[in-house]
């Protein structure tokens, strides 16, 4: 927290307002940057680079999109973990993304319950979770897995720091 509060104060008046713009909302327009950058007569260019910056000199940890599932009409969604071999993980991790379905893959170290090792996050809008849960196992012929089944959405939100 400490090194959070330097980089804060470390940061000039620009810097400062950037900080604001992308931590909020981004409009879901063609040119988002334009957009939020007319705000304050910044340029998208002078965003993006200085986004960019605050990843390399660690202020930022990562810069990404929260999907409000339901109201993206994705009415069944799903957390699985799974337990793969150590040997077959990166095997099993590229499969489980290569489905248009998993918009999550990741392998979790330590392993929940000390065997369930890579979680994946499933969205459909019409078709059978378990369905599509059989295939993913089919296909690395694994059938050690744990669904969670998300049945309410709570309020996403992300920490804002100015």
């Amino acid at each position: 927290m400490q090194d959070k509060i330097y980089f804060m104060q470390k940061l000039n008046d620009e810097e400062k307002i950037i900080a604001c713009l992308i931590q909020g909302d981004i409009s879901l327009v063609k040119y988002p940057f334009e957009k939020m950058g007319a705000s304050c007569g910044i340029s998208a260019t002078e965003i993006v680079n200085i986004s960019q910056s605050f990843l390399e000199k660690g202020i930022m940890r990562k810069f990404g999109a929260i999907l409000r599932h339901q109201k993206a009409g994705y009415g069944k969604n799903a957390l699985v973990v799974w337990s793969v071999p150590a040997d077959q993980i990166e095997k099993a991790g590229k499969i489980f993304a290569s489905f248009l379905f998993v918009s999550h893959c990741y392998e979790r170290n330590p392993a929940f319950k000390k065997k369930y090792n890579i979680f994946t996050m499933l969205h459909s809008k019409d078709e059978n979770i378990l369905s599509l849960i059989k295939n993913m196992a089919t296909a690395i012929d694994i059938n050690d897995y744990i669904i969670l089944e998300s049945i309410q959405e709570y309020k996403k939100i992300s920490p804002e720091y100015f």
